[in-house]
């Protein structure tokens, strides 16, 4: 092998490292969101997020088994009902945002080191 080609595997390695070590941290934190240590992801984003995907597998679901026998009124109560559930979900995160942290300071977030680089 030569010099060039040695490099280029390092640097192959040096990358596979990186992201073996960006999935280590996010399943660590994902575990630290149901214990009692702090974590980066907010346990209640994450379960109305799960919630709300669930939610719209069966919406999707109903109008694609429905949609051969559904009536235009249907069909706008499905999409109204659809608009209401993103609007709730958007209206939670907005207020989320504008919550204060312990410091008085708005809640930024913050981010890991490891996803800065």
């Amino acid at each position: 092998m030569g010099k060039q080609e040695v490099s280029r595997w390092q640097k192959f390695k040096a990358g596979v490292k990186k992201v073996f070590s960006r999935i280590n941290w996010f399943f660590k934190e994902i575990l630290k969101i149901y214990s009692t240590e702090d974590s980066y992801f907010s346990k209640k984003r994450i379960e109305s997020g799960a919630a709300f995907v669930v939610g719209q597998f069966g919406m999707v679901y109903f109008l694609i088994q429905s949609i051969d026998t559904m009536t235009t009124q249907d069909l706008l109560m499905w999409a109204g009902t659809e608009f209401v559930i993103a609007g709730y979900t958007v209206s939670q995160i907005q207020k989320e945002k504008k919550r204060k942290d312990e410091n008085g300071k708005p809640d930024s977030g913050g981010g890991p080191e490891l996803l800065n680089e």
